[in-house]
């Protein structure tokens, strides 16, 4: 099975600017992901946008609300079939979708969540209600995607935070600037979920799972891994690949690089 999560920026489109919708679905379809997350969905709650795209990848959307900002959806392609499908029903800032899907191994739980960007504080809440979803899961394989807006805590990053922007290295830092907030990630860490990246490339060089910016922009990112893929110890240990999309349109259908990985779920 292959899992991609994807930040396609303000659903693809930038308002007075260009559609970048039709390469966002360009790399989906050269992936040909199983399940696939996507965050950032502005728009696609209306206007038949979440049907249409996808129809135009050959999937089946589930697509999670949000009151303060924007959707997520978590899409599954056939013949995979979905055992049950709906929100966290917490208030994230933009929202979190879970999906079962039914595989070889047992049922796969993929819940798919876009974190809170300005407070590392808020983002540990909404962490803690994403742990307590997985820890309901119908069995061991449990899968958490998306953009956790937050920075792993085993990598020095006072560098990289240095050279940015004061309003955005803001909220990278513990309030009143007391250090990096890498509070979100060692949470998940704690709960005994595997970071997939850095799991399976052991020894590759950290540039290699920067996840922004792409050559679309990002001028709030200076070179981070801010895109994750999270598995319980049984997922993880079915984990055959994991790495970032680069190249193509990829490099300018959104900000966020995609970030794909492929599990043995026979």
């Amino acid at each position: 099975m292959r899992v991609l999560t994807w930040n396609i920026r303000t659903g693809g489109r930038d308002r007075g600017g260009a559609d970048r919708l039709e390469q966002v679905v360009q790399v989906v379809n050269q992936q040909a992901p199983d399940v696939l997350a996507l965050q950032e969905l502005r728009g696609f709650d209306s206007d038949g946008l979440m049907a249409d795209v996808a129809g135009r990848v050959g999937m089946t959307p589930h697509l999670a609300r949000s009151c303060f900002g924007q959707p997520v959806a978590v899409l599954v392609r056939p013949p995979y079939r979905v055992l049950a499908a709906g929100a966290v029903r917490r208030p994230f800032h933009h929202a979190a979708a879970r999906v079962v899907v039914s595989t070889s191994a047992g049922p796969l739980t993929v819940l798919a969540a876009h974190l809170y960007p300005y407070s590392g504080g808020r983002r540990r809440m909404e962490v803690d209600w994403l742990v307590a979803a997985m820890r309901r899961a119908p069995g061991p394989l449990t899968l958490l995607a998306g953009d956790l807006n937050s920075l792993d805590p085993t990598v020095d990053h006072t560098e990289r935070l240095a050279g940015m922007p004061a309003l955005y290295r803001r909220r990278h830092l513990r309030r009143g600037g007391r250090g990096v907030d890498t509070r979100a990630i060692a949470r998940l860490l704690a709960a005994d979920l595997v970071d997939l990246w850095p799991s399976f490339n052991v020894g590759a060089p950290e540039a290699e799972g920067l996840s922004v910016p792409t050559r679309f922009g990002g001028a709030e990112f200076a070179g981070m891994r801010l895109d994750y893929l999270f598995g319980t110890r049984a997922v993880a240990e079915r984990v055959r690949g994991c790495r970032v999309i680069r190249g193509g349109a990829a490099d300018t259908a959104s900000d966020h690089y995609p970030l794909l990985t492929t599990l043995d779920l026979s």
